[in-house]
């Protein structure tokens, strides 16, 4: 089977109707990457000095926070999920603690369009590293742009865009090919079976 075959949704019920175990995987994926995204906080609060004598690197920093949605989306595949994902591990890591408080439930909301978008572009059929990419890519110039107003209002233009290049970067490179090489492994543990990623997995070994 092509890569290209085995990129696309393939079965498992409706496109947009949720079972019980797509409302339960986007709960712990969402849970489990918060902590995560906790954890990053705190390596991020001794590594960010590294980026102090050019402000706009920080972005190359920022593509970890971008995994939930790129995950979510990509396990569950319908609608949605992308966004409910980023947001419950939003809201652990608020929970847990933070050094932004509440806005990263903001970001979380912002994060999580960015991919639905690029998922809805390619009709929800399409999960390779890819659509990946692009969707971590969208979601880092989303947030990016949020933060200009937010974190940097004093930047000029050109540090903005600097900041948002290198934003959409990590987050196509960690986030969307990071969140899509991790599926993979995650399938071929047998923990996605019950998804269309753990079915293609299944199938490239089969042939």
């Amino acid at each position: 089977m092509s890569s290209a075959t085995t990129s696309r949704a393939i079965g498992y019920g409706s496109r947009f109707a949720y079972r019980t175990v797509d409302i339960v995987t986007v709960a712990m994926l969402g849970v489990a990457v918060g902590v995560a995204f906790w954890g990053w906080d705190q390596l991020h609060a001794v590594i960010g000095a590294a980026t102090n004598a050019f402000p706009p690197s920080g972005g190359l920093l920022a593509g970890p926070w971008l995994l939930g949605g790129v995950i979510g989306g990509l396990v569950v595949r319908k609608p949605g999920a992308a966004m409910a994902c980023e947001l419950i591990a939003a809201n652990v890591e608020y929970l847990l603690g933070n050094q932004w408080g509440g806005s990263v439930m903001v970001s979380g909301l912002l994060q999580g369009l960015g991919v639905e978008i690029v998922l809805a572009i390619f009709l929800y059929k399409r999960f390779g590293f890819v659509v990946a990419g692009l969707a971590g890519a969208l979601a880092g110039a989303i947030e990016s742009v949020y933060e200009w107003y937010s974190y940097f209002p004093d930047w000029e233009f050109g540090y903005r865009l600097a900041y948002l290049a290198m934003f959409a970067f990590s987050g196509a490179v960690v986030a969307g090919v990071g969140g899509w090489a991790l599926v993979r492994a995650l399938a071929a543990t047998g923990a996605l079976d019950a998804f269309a990623a753990g079915r293609e997995h299944h199938e490239r070994n089969a042939s």
